[in-house]
């Protein structure tokens, strides 16, 4: 997936066992969607080497999500590239760590989370809850705001300032997309918070009005001015 990823149990019957099957589950995602891999699935469907009918289950499971989203977002979330190719990245990350997050919860474990590439999902850890940073994206090195996770949730970060400019407007293809740096979202689990990232960041300075609109979701957004915005609720998460 070329990028870390992190797992951490507060249980201590929590083996290496275990842990392992978290990675192993990865490392099948990554041969299965990964856009670098030549024999991936993703990448024989887009050099017409494989049907997507051939297609496994967990492909075509993604590109009915990502269709639905698509949907949700009135057309701003789209795995279908400018060269008509697909990169389901923007919906398989937060839909892989959710995934892996189950794995975990099936075992019987309450306090943990999961991470990959900054994007996280959180279980238990009682009242205490789980601290969060979140980076500034002209200085990845601070922290620009903290936030804790009580409640089972999810938290991405969608941006340009690390990987560059991987998210494009299906709306418009010739947006440059650098009015917004980074756009996180708070929501009901990674899966759901990573989808709605990704589509508002496309949206750009509308994308924290979506995500305002959204029941169950929260927002911060920092612009090229250095400048940030955050949804109404936000607040109730910072530490």
């Amino acid at each position: 997936m070329g990028m870390p990823v992190i797992v951490e149990i507060k249980d201590d019957s929590a083996s290496e066992n275990i842990i392992g099957r978290v990675f192993t589950y990865f490392t099948y995602i990554d041969q299965i969607f990964s856009t670098y891999k030549p024999d991936s699935e993703i990448s024989r469907i887009n050099n017409g080497k494989l049907l997507f009918e051939d297609a496994s289950e967990d492909v075509k499971d993604v590109f009915d999500l990502a269709e639905q989203t698509k949907k949700e977002t009135n057309g701003y979330f789209d795995i279908k590239k400018k060269d008509g190719t697909y990169d389901p990245s923007g919906i398989v990350k937060g839909w892989a760590i959710n995934n892996a997050a189950n794995i975990l919860l099936k075992e019987g474990f309450k306090d943990f989370y999961v991470e990959a590439g900054g994007d996280i999902q959180v279980y238990g850890k009682g009242d205490e809850g789980w601290t969060i940073g979140i980076k500034n994206p002209f200085n990845v090195k601070e922290i620009i705001k903290v936030v804790i996770l009580k409640n089972n949730e999810g938290i991405a970060t969608s941006g340009s300032y690390e990987r560059g400019n991987h998210i494009y407007n299906p709306k418009n293809k010739n947006d440059a997309l650098n009015d917004i740096i980074s756009l996180t979202v708070i929501g009901p689990n990674i899966y759901e918070a990573d989808r709605f990232a990704t589509a508002a960041f496309a949206m750009q300075r509308e994308g924290i009005l979506f995500i305002e609109k959204l029941k169950g979701f929260e927002g911060y957004m920092v612009d090229h001015n250095k400048i940030a915005t955050m949804t109404s609720g936000f607040d109730r998460y910072l530490k």
